[in-house]
């Protein structure tokens, strides 16, 4: 961080941890000059109303995490498909628009719910008999694509399908197939809250300050990196409904930790969670040079669920006195 603010302090470019804009109107908002963002921004407000809010005014943070197997990548994508709204709870951390409170905690995550469909949610799919890579790729194969790059040049191909580029019958490149870079483009336009690749992508949390950035490994590698905090993860959702998990999905973006699930307030079940990551980690027993465990880094969680409070319902209301220039400060790295 040093070395960046080097670079960025004469440049009059600052780095804020949070998941939303606070300030700025979309118009405001400068856009990266990228081909695919053209495409993507053409497309955006065809499938949803806040896709563009999406792609210009939102900052998640994500956390890649291994498999060993198909079996080992399904255990691993359901727990955390089932558990990605405990961590939006916990890292809601985006309840400014404009200046003012917009009255989610995480709008952040609200903004995917109308982004688009065909390439978000929660892949109730996965939970069914026969879960595997061929059945995402089914998926993967059945969302519309943005674009098409060959050479240097974004190609706008926006809402086609990815099975007609396949059979080479693309009306935009005809005579051509898909090579692997056309796949490994067009997965890198799907985004459901936890996303397969050659990993797993979690990416329900808002960004957050730098302790918040430590926790989020931390809270999922010790659940899915360890043999038995991931079967007792596995069991605590084993009887969550599809229904039961789209609508503790929904909630979250406003009620964060007080939504509930199967009778429980999402706060009870992180309680759960977080003890289970916690062993995990205490397992793996991966130690600093200090002799410390990687347990010390969910502490700012456990501070958020001992006050019940989200970092997004931490000062607007108090000390910042109901205005959002504190955060300029006080979030800012």
């Amino acid at each position: 961080l040093t070395q960046l603010r080097q670079v960025a302090d004469p440049l009059g470019v600052g780095f804020l941890g949070i998941g939303m804009s606070p300030q700025w109107t979309r118009a405001e908002t400068p856009a990266m000059p990228k081909g695919r963002y053209k495409i993507m921004a053409g497309y955006m407000p065809k499938v949803g109303s806040l896709g563009l809010d999406m792609m210009f005014r939102t900052c998640t943070v994500q956390v890649n995490l291994d498999f060993s197997s198909e079996a080992d990548m399904v255990r691993k994508l359901r727990a955390s498909l089932a558990l990605q709204p405990i961590a939006t709870a916990l890292f809601a951390n985006s309840p400014f628009t404009e200046g003012k409170p917009n009255g989610f905690l995480s709008f952040r995550s609200e903004i995917w719910r109308d982004t688009d469909a065909a390439r978000s949610g929660m892949l109730p799919f996965a939970f069914e008999d026969g879960m595997g890579f061929e059945r995402y790729v089914d998926y993967a194969l059945d969302v519309p694509m943005y674009f098409v790059k060959r050479g240097d040049t974004y190609i706008d191909v926006s809402g086609s399908s990815f099975r007609d580029l396949l059979a080479g019958r693309h009306p935009a490149l005809p005579g051509e197939s898909a090579g692997l870079s056309d796949w490994i483009n067009h997965l890198s336009t799907i985004f459901p809250e936890v996303r397969l690749k050659r990993f797993l992508e979690m990416r329900g949390a808002d960004a957050g300050p730098w302790a918040e950035l430590c926790a989020l490994p931390a809270f999922w590698a010790g659940l899915l990196y360890d043999a038995q905090s991931l079967d007792a993860a596995l069991d605590l959702v084993k009887d969550w409904t599809a229904e039961e998990r789209q609508t503790v999905r929904d909630e979250v973006p406003r009620l964060a930790l007080t939504a509930r699930i199967a009778g429980r307030t999402v706060r009870e079940i992180a309680g759960d969670v977080l003890a289970l990551a916690r062993q995990g980690l205490a397992r793996r027993r991966r130690l600093d040079s200090q002799g410390r465990d990687e347990t010390r880094f969910l502490a700012p969680l456990e501070e958020i669920l001992a006050s019940g409070r989200t970092p997004a319902e931490d000062k607007y209301a108090g000390p910042w006195g109901q205005s959002v220039a504190p955060i300029f400060h006080e979030r800012a790295y």
